[in-house]
């Protein structure tokens, strides 16, 4: 009689073990890396640049965790200029301090100096990204964040066969902080850039760059899926893949309702999960990229980025005749295509109905757009080589963003030091004006100030964001640190409060922490307050941030442990 029962009992002990083996596997982790700032020879476009890069690499790491998992990156700057990491999209719950942005929530890690961010990533899944926020340092220091469910989750779609991240950047053949020292200097626009770039590559159609052309494989039969990220620093862009359909299933770590299209548009800071099935005539596949440029009577880089998409039964083995046959092109949008760009991002919904606030406490009105200032007195002609002898600004509600120098913003707002910020900037324009119409010179030049706007914690928010046609308008994609928000609508012309609200989806409106705000239109966001610290706002083109689109938030600690911001670390930059 005793062996049923030992067999009874090794049965339960192997039981507990296995369920003790799941919920250690359940368990969140934390990551460990090591960050290295350094100059590295990189060559493209047949010439090489020491690019400043993330352990060598070009583009750099790419970090994947899980749902629930913490992140502990220790970044060392080996380079020659000062730097941060930010960590775009995450919410940063309560460690606003790991955020990144320079002297908004850190002062710069020096050359020589480090510093390790700390976060953990909650109820977040699918692609985020890492980049610079110092300068343009970010056309060369970036990377992936790949979001993964919870162990034990799984998609909300079927399993992919396999997995790839495409990183859209765009190149210089110059180095890109002389690009932007000598915009800054002369007050004129940056000069374009000279490529842009698929994980680093510029792809068949450049000089010196077949060799390093991306391959992404596939199989006849395969569903795979494709993270899409727009790392470039001043442009957004259509891609597409030739005689292949995308299924659009997240974008910004949010699942999405499924939708099929043939071009994607993102904005830069933005990612698009899509799904692409091996469902064509095995063969080779031209991915391409190239811009989508809404401003009027300015200069871009009109150029190609592509990478391969290959079915595995054509593997190239350089064989004289798989060299010969070219990939087959995609039909990109034309570079204004308005319209095609306008039809892809008013697609996106939740996967089913969200809580959205629908008591509102702030109501906002920002507009967004660019301006010119007259030139300073004791400025030479050199120095305001904007339209006319002035130099180009940019500003929100009028007013034009200057980051402090001395202190981070966040730390002022903790320890309550004057001098560094006010908290004064507008709820609404100074001034009310046909925004998209013929607008008064008088309205082009905007005023200085590095001002904030507090937000009570659990405040329910909402901003209209409004472009302008002053100088010219533009497709701008406006990014907020901290959080995700809800995009209601969106539209064309100037925004109006009684026949607009109706347009408003409050069932399952899309959640996103970058909006392309449309050329000539307007976008209307809503959050809850809910993750103390100051939190900026800004456009996406890095151009533009320089030149002043951008203004932070300040959001009150709440009450409780649980609702207020972590304490500095210790090691946190000094200035």
């Amino acid at each position: 009689m005793e062996a049923p029962s030992s067999i009874l009992l090794l049965g339960l002990c192997l039981l507990f073990a296995s369920s003790a083996m799941t919920s250690t596997l359940a368990e969140p982790k934390a990551h460990h890396h090591e960050f290295v700032v350094q100059a590295t020879p990189v060559k493209r476009l047949c010439k090489t640049h020491n690019s400043i890069t993330v352990n060598g690499q070009f583009p750099g790491p790419t970090l994947e965790v899980n749902n629930g998992d913490t992140l502990v990156v220790k970044v060392t700057n080996k380079g020659r200029y000062n730097v941060t990491i930010h960590w775009h999209g995450i919410r940063q719950m309560r460690t606003g301090w790991a955020d990144g942005p320079e002297f908004v929530t850190q002062c710069p890690i020096r050359p020589g100096g480090s510093y390790t961010y700390r976060f953990t990533v909650q109820g977040q899944e699918g692609t985020l990204w890492w980049h610079a926020h110092s300068s343009w340092l970010r056309a060369t220091v970036y990377g992936a964040i790949i979001i993964h469910p919870k162990q034990g989750d799984s998609y909300p779609f079927p399993k992919p066969n396999r997995q790839e991240t495409l990183l859209l950047g765009e190149w210089w053949d110059a180095n890109p902080i002389d690009v932007v020292r000598q915009a800054t200097r002369t007050g004129a626009a940056p000069n374009v850039s000279n490529a842009y770039t698929i994980n680093g590559q510029p792809g068949d159609l450049y000089n010196c760059s077949s060799k390093g052309t991306v391959i992404v494989p596939i199989d006849s039969g395969e569903t795979n899926l494709l993270r899409v990220v727009n790392a470039a620093l001043n442009q957004p862009l259509f891609f597409s893949v030739a005689n292949h359909k995308l299924t659009v299933v997240g974008a910004d770590a949010s699942y999405t309702k499924p939708f099929t299209t043939k071009v994607l548009m993102l904005g830069p800071g933005q990612t698009t999960d899509v799904l692409i099935s091996g469902d064509q005539q095995p063969s080779r596949y031209y991915m391409a990229a190239h811009a989508y440029f809404s401003a009027q009577n300015a200069p871009f880089d009109n150029t190609t980025t592509t990478a391969i998409l290959e079915y595995k039964s054509v593997r190239c083995n350089n064989t004289t005749s798989c060299k010969k046959s070219k990939p087959i092109m995609p039909q990109l949008p034309a570079f204004n295509d308005t319209n095609t760009a306008e039809v892809f991002t008013r697609s996106f919904r939740s996967p089913r109905k969200v809580e959205v606030p629908t008591e509102i406490d702030e109501n906002l009105f920002f507009t967004i757009g660019l301006g010119l200032n007259k030139c300073p007195k004791h400025f030479r002609s050199r120095r305001c080589q904007g339209p006319n002898g002035t130099r180009f600004a940019a500003s929100m509600n009028n007013v034009s963003f200057v980051l402090p120098n001395n202190m981070s913003i966040l730390q002022a707002y903790q320890q309550n030091i004057p001098g560094v910020y006010t908290s004064d900037f507008p709820a609404n324009p100074p001034k009310k004006f046909d925004y998209t119409g013929n607008v008064s010179r008088s309205l082009w030049q905007p005023s200085f100030g590095t001002k904030g706007y507090k937000l009570k914690y659990g405040s329910r928010v909402q901003v209209v964001l409004q472009d302008t046609s002053i100088v010219t308008p533009e497709n701008h994609p406006i990014h907020l640190h901290g959080y995700d928000f809800y995009i209601l609508a969106q539209g064309f012309g100037n925004f109006n409060a009684k026949t607009d609200t109706k347009k408003f989806n409050l069932v399952d409106p899309p959640l996103r922490n970058t909006v392309s705000v449309p050329a000539n239109g307007w976008a209307v966001i809503r959050f809850v307050a809910d993750n103390p610290g100051a939190w900026l706002l800004h456009c996406h083109l890095d151009v533009h941030i320089n030149w002043g689109l951008g203004m932070f938030f300040l959001v009150d600690n709440g009450v409780g442990e649980l609702q207020t911001i972590e304490p500095p670390p210790a090691d946190l930059p000094r200035c």
